[in-house]
C-alpha cells in the first residue's frame, strides 16, 4: 500500500545560500472506488483509511446511511493488466435492499461541487435526500470559549502535517470539546469523507451531538458531508461560501467560520452557540 508521505531532493535556498536535502511530501494517489463492481469514482486523495474514506463518499452520496447497509469493502486484486494490486482500487458492496444510483459515463451525482447544479436545486436535493436530519435533542449548546479552542487541538492531532505542511484535516469534537477522531488528507473533502466513513462503520452515525472542525474554508461540499452525517455544528478556520452559508440555514446547522483565536462569525444557528445577551450587538 502506498505510503502517506514521500521523500523527494529538494534544493534549499536561505539567505543566498543554496544546499540539497531531503524533504519529506505528503503522499497523492488516486483512489477509485467501485460499488458493486461497477466504476463509480475517482478522487486523488492521501493513501490511508481509503475503506473509511469509501464509505464516507458514500454516505456523502445519499447511496449509505448505517451500517446495515455496508457488506463489504475490499481492495480489488489483479487491478493492473499485469494482475498486481496497486491498493488504488476499492469495491464497496452494498447490503441487499440498498438503492444504490444509477452509474453511468457522466454521473448525475447532486451533492459535489462539480455536478453542475447550483443554488436552490443543490441545497432541495441535499435536504430531501439526507436520511439523517439534524435533530439534536435537546438541543446541542456550545460557547465561544469552547470553540476558540479547537483549532489548536485540531492543528496538535496532525501528526502528519509536522512533517510535511501540506495537507488538510477534520475532527469531530462532542459537545463538551472532547477530541473523538482526527483524520488527515491531501483533500479537505477526503479528511472529512475518512471521520464519517469510520463512523458509519463504527455504527455512530448520525453524529447529532458533534462539533466538525476543518482546517480550511467551508465549501458548499464540506456543509453538504456535514448534513449528510446529521452533524449540527460545522466549524473552519477560513471563509465559508455562499451556498454552505445557505445550506446551513435551509437544514438548521450551525455554521461557523473565521475562527481563529478568540474571534469567530456565526453564519448560521446561531442558537446553538451560548452567547451573552448582553454582548450581542446589532
Amino acid at each position: 500500500m502506498g505510503r502517506v508521505t514521500e521523500r523527494r531532493k529538494v534544493i534549499r535556498i536561505r539567505d543566498g545560500a543554496v544546499s540539497t536535502r531531503p524533504d519529506t511530501l505528503v503522499a497523492e494517489e488516486p483512489l477509485e472506488i467501485r460499488l458493486n463492481g461497477k466504476p463509480l469514482a475517482i478522487t486523488m486523495r492521501t493513501p490511508g483509511d481509503d475503506f473509511a474514506l469509501a464509505a464516507g463518499f458514500l454516505v456523502s452520496e445519499g447511496v449509505l446511511a448505517e451500517a446495515p447497509d455496508l457488506r463489504n469493502i475490499v481492495y480489488c486484486a489483479g487491478a493492473t493488466a499485469d494482475g498486481s494490486n496497486t491498493y488504488n482500487v476499492v469495491d464497496v458492496t452494498t447490503a441487499p435492499g440498498v438503492t444504490v444510483p444509477d452509474i453511468t459515463l457522466e454521473r448525475n451525482v447532486y451533492t459535489t461541487s462539480s455536478c453542475g447544479l447550483c443554488g436552490k436545486a443543490s441545497l432541495d436535493a441535499v435536504r430531501t435526500t439526507t436520511r439523517h436530519p439534524i435533530a439534536d435533542t435537546p438541543p446541542l449548546r456550545v460557547t465561544p470559549e469552547l470553540l476558540a479552542g479547537l483549532p489548536d487541538r485540531l492543528r496538535a492531532a496532525q501528526r502528519v502535517f509536522d512533517r510535511t505542511g501540506g495537507l488538510h484535516a477534520a475532527a469531530l469534537f462532542d459537545e463538551h470539546g472532547e477530541l473523538l477522531d482526527v483524520r488527515e488528507d491531501v483533500g479537505r473533502h477526503n479528511a472529512v469523507d475518512k471521520l464519517v466513513g469510520r463512523a458509519l462503520q463504527n455504527g455512530g452515525l448520525p453524529l447529532s451531538r458533534t462539533v466538525l472542525m476543518v482546517s480550511g474554508r467551508a465549501s458548499f461540499e464540506l456543509a453538504q458531508k456535514a448534513v449528510m452525517a446529521g452533524i449540527p455544528v460545522l466549524a473552519a478556520v477560513s471563509a465559508p461560501s455562499s451556498l454552505a452559508v445557505d445550506l446551513a440555514a435551509e437544514t438548521g446547522m450551525t455554521l461557523v467560520g473565521f475562527l481563529r483565536g478568540s474571534s469567530m462569525n456565526v453564519y448560521a444557528g446561531e442558537e446553538r452557540i451560548a452567547l451573552r445577551a448582553a454582548a450581542v450587538r446589532a
